[in-house]
């Protein structure tokens, strides 16, 4: 078959530019950036705070990022707000365009977009996706989500599916996507959610097979989809329920896929010169805590999403904090040996969230990475 000159421009892998993505380089406990682009960030408080989301700190937050070396930049998903007396993430950057912003406005650090498969069709998404691999250079990533948020959906008028449904969906939807960023000419696709003919989508993605890929999720649907499709799984546990997790999810998607996934966590990180300071700061974020909103999304959850399952009950205070994630809170020193536990317990990776994310991160920069160096954790 002879190809047409549009059709051969970036066709397969073989033909396609190649970087080196900082997602699959060799630090022992990779980092970025979670959840800078909606308003509360990763806390839900009325805690006093400088973080807004305005276009001049999510510029700063990524290039501060980008300049230490860190490996990804993740927002949240979010087309609703949750209520409660702050509105936890009313105020939200649409993460595509977000995404292609930052891409810009960076050199080397893997920009995510999080993407909500029920809204999103996958040709609107995968030719999305193209762009912004472009725009980047290669170092763009998706972060995809079934859609838990049952308002969210109904903004769309769309159905919400039963939970392992979900994932059924997903996985259509993935494999849809796939082909349009892989296959060459037109291609007729006909599935039980999507049916389309003549399909194709010019130019492929930098990335070969395709962009980066993440997924949170944790019931044995959400594991099985992460373990046979993405890249990184990202999961919030106990310290002593990771090696467990790890190695199940690591075995499945060798077993039964012949492939690697990686594991990270999500957290809140709260460090200053005094462990007394850091302490006060959590107290604050607590005692001025929206537990109204927390006490929304943690019904949600519950009701509506097996990920978070086992977590409602006894995370009520850490989802005012840290979304049901881990806060690693203290001095430098304390902040960095906690990121080695992490480590220890066989996390590969941490995004992470600050109160006021544009001072904290310079904080970090300045005074923790230096002990993750010394500590093995980074070179």
């Amino acid at each position: 078959m002879t190809l047409a000159a549009h059709e051969q421009d970036n066709l397969l892998g073989k033909t396609r530019p190649t970087r080196e993505s900082r997602m699959f380089n060799d630090q022992k406990m990779k980092l970025g950036i979670f959840s800078a682009n909606c308003s509360g960030g990763i806390v839900m408080s009325d805690a006093p705070s400088g973080f807004r989301v305005t276009w001049d700190q999510q510029l700063d937050i990524a290039r501060q990022a980008d300049a230490l070396g860190l490996e990804a930049l993740v927002p949240v998903g979010r087309w609703t707000g949750f209520g409660g007396n702050t509105h936890v993430h009313a105020v939200c950057y649409e993460t595509y365009t977000w995404a292609a912003g930052l891409a810009q406005a960076t050199t080397d650090i893997e920009v995510f977009c999080t993407t909500h498969l029920p809204v999103i069709h996958p040709v609107v998404a995968a030719k999305m996706a193209t762009t912004i691999d472009h725009i980047s250079g290669g170092r763009f990533g998706m972060n995809l989500v079934m859609g838990w948020f049952t308002p969210e959906m109904e903004l769309f008028g769309t159905k919400q599916l039963e939970h392992d449904q979900r994932y059924a969906y997903g996985q259509e939807w993935l494999d849809f996507a796939m082909r349009l960023w892989n296959e060459p000419g037109n291609f007729d696709f006909a599935g039980e959610y999507f049916n389309s003919t003549g399909a194709h989508a010019y130019p492929k993605p930098l990335q070969d097979p395709r962009p980066v890929l993440l997924n949170a999720g944790a019931s044995p649907a959400g594991q099985r989809f992460s373990a046979r499709n993405v890249d990184v799984n990202l999961i919030a546990l106990p310290v002593d329920q990771i090696g467990g997790y790890v190695k199940n999810i690591k075995n499945l998607a060798h077993d039964e896929y012949e492939r690697d996934i990686d594991v990270w966590t999500y957290c809140l990180v709260i460090c200053r010169e005094t462990e007394q300071e850091a302490k006060a700061a959590y107290r604050a974020i607590v005692d001025q805590g929206d537990w109204p909103g927390a006490q929304i999304v943690m019904d949600t959850l519950g009701i509506q999403s097996e990920s978070f399952a086992t977590q409602i009950t006894s995370f009520k205070e850490s989802f005012l904090t840290s979304w049901g994630g881990p806060c690693l809170v203290g001095t430098p020193e304390q902040v960095a040996e906690q990121f080695g536990e992490l480590s220890d317990a066989g996390m590969g990776g941490a995004v992470f969230g600050f109160h006021d994310y544009v001072p904290e991160l310079r904080y970090f920069g300045a005074e923790v990475m230096p002990l993750l160096r010394k500590y093995g954790l980074r070179h």
